[in-house]
Parts: C-alpha cells; sequence; structure tokens
C-alpha cells in the first residue's frame, strides 16, 4: 500500500499551531459494502469510524509500525476524542479515499486529521482525533508519543518525523 498525496483544501489549517509538524498526506482506497449502510441507504455514521482507523493502521503500517511491534515495546496508541463532521453521504458502492495525516506538536497527545472524499473529488466526511501512547503496563500516557513512534518506526518520514 503505497501513500498519495492529496490535492486540495482537504487539511484544516486552521487547526494547526506554528511549529507543529505534519505527515505527508496518505489515502487508502474502500469501497462502500451494502451491509455496512443504514436503513435510509446511506453509510452507517459508526462505519466512518472503522474506515477511519483501516486509514490509520495502513499509514503506520507504511512506516513500519505493527501492532506485534508496539506490544512488544509495551506501548499501544489510544484514541481520546474523535469529531466527525458528516457532509455529503455515502452508497453502496462508491469507492471513497480515506487520507490521514499525523499532526504533531508538544506534549502527550497528537493528532490526526482525516478527510473521507468520494472518487469524484466529493468530500464525504471530516475526522479529527486526539490521541496518545499509552505505557500498557502502568496505564498511563507517556510524555512524548512522537518519540516512541520515531523509535519503532522503519520509516519515521511517512509520520512526518
Amino acid at each position: 500500500m503505497r501513500a498519495r498525496a492529496r490535492i486540495g483544501g482537504e487539511y484544516s489549517e486552521s487547526s494547526r499551531c506554528e511549529g507543529d509538524a505534519v505527515s505527508e498526506p496518505f489515502s487508502v482506497r474502500v469501497t462502500v459494502r451494502g451491509y455496512e449502510t443504514d436503513v435510509q441507504g446511506h453509510l452507517n455514521q459508526a462505519v466512518y469510524l472503522n474506515y477511519a482507523e483501516h486509514a490509520r493502521w495502513a499509514l503506520l503500517h507504511e512506516a513500519g509500525i505493527t501492532q506485534s511491534v508496539l506490544a512488544a515495546r509495551g506501548v499501544g496508541p489510544v484514541a481520546l476524542e474523535t469529531t466527525i463532521r458528516y457532509r455529503r453521504e455515502l452508497l453502496a458502492g462508491d469507492e471513497v479515499d480515506v487520507s490521514c495525516v499525523f499532526v504533531w506538536s508538544t506534549g502527550r497527545t497528537f493528532r490526526i486529521e482525516q478527510v473521507v472524499t468520494r472518487a469524484d473529488g466529493t468530500v464525504s466526511a471530516e475526522i479529527t482525533a486526539v490521541g496518545g501512547v499509552l505505557d500498557l503496563g502502568l496505564r498511563k500516557l507517556l510524555p512524548s508519543p512522537q518519540d516512541v513512534f520515531r523509535e519503532l518506526a522503519e520509516n519515521p518520514g511517512a509520520l512526518g518525523l
């Protein structure tokens, strides 16, 4: 799976602070499956979270970080907050690109900005998440998640590190 640059104003510059490090745009293609739709015939709202998670793990894999690598180190990424802004409906059979950009700043947390875009360029949803890295033994957030990802990544540049 290769990263693909996205074109257009998909990434919210207003949510970034000066000095934030940002990964290169990355996206995965997903086809909306019929069983993911609701009674209105459009993609169930909860499935957007699955698509976002799929893109996040695909980007981590692109960087060389797998669940087994994280477990061996005794750490794991955690979601602390997720906001979804729904723009346009998706129907069964629609092909979408789900982008993923890590935004790094100082402190215990980082942001992930994602856009779900139909093949025709229509933005269907914007997803912003706040995450951290949990010490699995202590059950506490680590002070510098970007340092952990940089240490574990074979390709830290994919994460903007």
